[in-house]
């Protein structure tokens, strides 16, 4: 099953409340919000992909928790960008100081930041054009450092601001450059099925 799109913008354009109150009374289903207004139906991911996922937010967890730099998110955590798209990525950092800006009330829905570090891991429905998309719509409303993980084909795209895309084919290890200083992740290949 793949992400279905609706476009109900000429019916009703929702702001950002009704879009939140909207996620809150289904919460059953995993939307999305691009930035011209059109919901995005997610299906539920299948075992292998959630394994991977799981396990990198895990590593991201434990070096966030040892270096106290920021606050580490899951796939469930909704974030409005700066562009009015209402994204969830698979793994998402936001650095310490944007964090603590946020009142109460902006932590507890939506978080109104575009994250610093985000990872999107392609399902075997996701279409690798549309992710491509997502991630160059999270560089340039602000990300510092984005990992696409596509199992299928073996390869890593990683999205930094004002650089082309590098694509890695079967890296040995990922590193989290400046965004994450000292984030590196050896056992990145089993843990998420790249194979030698």
């Amino acid at each position: 099953m793949t992400a279905l799109t609706l476009n109900l913008n000429s019916v009703i354009k929702l702001t950002r409340e009704q879009f939140y109150q909207l996620c809150q009374e289904n919460p059953d289903l995993k939307l999305e919000r691009n930035a011209q207004g059109e919901l995005i139906i997610m299906p539920p991911t299948g075992g292998e992909t959630g394994k991977s996922n799981s396990h990198i937010n895990a590593q991201i967890w434990f070096w966030n928790d040892q270096n106290q730099l920021g606050e580490v998110f899951d796939s469930s955590t909704g974030f409005t960008l700066p562009s009015g798209a209402d994204r969830s990525p698979d793994v998402a950092w936001v650095e310490k100081s944007r964090w603590d800006a946020l009142t109460k009330e902006q932590r507890e829905k939506f978080i109104p930041v575009c994250p610093d570090f985000v990872i999107e891991i392609l399902s075997p429905n996701d279409s690798l054009i549309k992710t491509q998309k997502k991630m160059q719509e999270y560089i340039e409303n602000g990300c510092r450092l984005g990992w696409l993980i596509n199992r299928k084909k073996q390869e890593v795209e990683i999205y930094r601001p004002g650089q082309d895309v590098e694509v890695l084919k079967s890296p040995q290890i990922l590193e989290g450059e400046d965004t994450l200083p000292g984030f590196v992740d050896k056992l990145f290949r089993p843990r998420l099925g790249i194979k030698l």
